[in-house]
């Protein structure tokens, strides 16, 4: 989503078309609101079917639209599924393939968690039965999971983003809400991302509001800089770039957190030193040639973008200046305990002969 449409959804965009757009967007909500409250009624009663797999499903999903570190979420629940001694496997839509068979998010997690299956398919129940009978999994994580609720789970982790929490508090399309705050019920631990970049008071409202509609557990959680890494898999430590000019550009969900893991590495990058494609961008030749351009006029040493662009380039450099990732992975703020304990549980309740 671009900043024009964010600006207009926050209500920081003035003026009179702005207001009219806002206005269009308020009628469509009831709608789109109905129709998610049929299809959850449609499972919570039994009117739709719900697939189990024979191995546990643990879900990562969220309540909004846009960037709320689901990637980097799976790739530490898989590491500690591997750490158990299970074979994890991890299912995803495959939305906006780069070549007719994976995406930026699949080629990121497959750099994070080697060796790991993963299958991408809209239907997610196909590519379950696949994993447990193709590539022998004995668990599985079910990547931005929280809404196919065909598939069967036996956790749901929702993540909920302190920054931006409520999607501006309205449901699409005027807000960024998925579901309505009441889904959270469904939730077995709550993940609060980028709580480091709130305060405390901030935190705690949070959890009042969910408290409202889930007895789970939320957990604070931050997404930590560990280094840099390039296209051809050079690295460079978190205070590796420190002093040096730098532009940064992504094609993610959420931007404003990107700029802010960067002024948070000493990395200060202004509105006009971040240059913003949509979410999941493909990058062509003139994108490449246009940002070369740009970082040579902002008179750049080095151009930074996230991991998830990362993978869709295949050179160190872009014109002049070389191009560095920062790579991100979760910490938790409070013990971790409440959620290895609930999937422990869930690994117990169903594990395979």
């Amino acid at each position: 989503m671009d900043r024009f449409a964010l600006e207009v959804l926050s209500g920081t965009r003035r003026g009179p078309v702005a207001a009219l757009l806002r206005a269009g967007l308020s009628l469509a909500e009831p709608l789109y609101s109905l129709g998610v409250r049929v299809r959850n009624a449609g499972y919570d009663r039994g009117w739709k079917s719900i697939e189990r797999a024979p191995i546990p499903v643990i879900s990562v999903g969220n309540v909004t639209t846009g960037g709320t570190g689901k990637t980097p979420t799976v790739a530490w629940l898989v590491q500690w599924l591997k750490e158990q001694g299970a074979r994890p496997g991890i299912l995803s839509r495959g939305y906006r393939s780069l070549d007719g068979e994976e995406n930026d998010e699949k080629r990121l997690l497959d750099a994070l968690c080697p060796g790991v299956p993963h299958l991408q398919n809209p239907d997610r129940v196909t590519s379950a039965r696949r994993a447990v009978t193709d590539e022998d999994c004995t668990s599985l994580v079910l990547d931005d999971g929280f809404q196919h609720r065909r598939l069967g789970r036996d956790l749901d982790i929702v993540l909920i983003d302190c920054l931006n929490p409520w999607g501006y508090g309205h449901l699409l399309p005027r807000g960024l809400l998925r579901e309505p705050r009441s889904s959270l019920n469904r939730a077995g631990v709550i993940l609060l991302t980028r709580a480091g970049h709130c305060d405390a008071t901030r935190r705690e409202q949070i959890r009042e509001e969910i408290a409202r509609h889930t007895a789970a557990p939320a957990l604070a959680t931050t997404f930590e800089p560990t280094g840099f890494v390039n296209a051809v898999g050079d690295r460079l430590p978190a205070d590796g770039l420190m002093d040096r000019r730098v532009a940064a550009f992504c094609g993610i969900g959420n931007p404003a957190g990107f700029r802010r893991t960067l002024t948070g590495m000493g990395l200060p990058v202004g509105e006009e030193r971040l240059r913003v494609f949509p979410d999941h961008y493909h990058y062509n030749g003139r994108d490449l040639a246009l940002l070369g351009q740009w970082g040579e006029e902002l008179q750049a040493d080095l151009l930074v973008t996230t991991r998830k662009d990362l993978v869709k380039l295949s050179d160190a450099r872009i014109g002049r200046c070389p191009v560095w990732s920062v790579d991100i992975e979760l910490r938790f703020l409070d013990d971790p305990a409440p959620l290895e304990q609930a999937l422990l549980q869930t690994l117990g309740r169903k594990c395979p002969a």
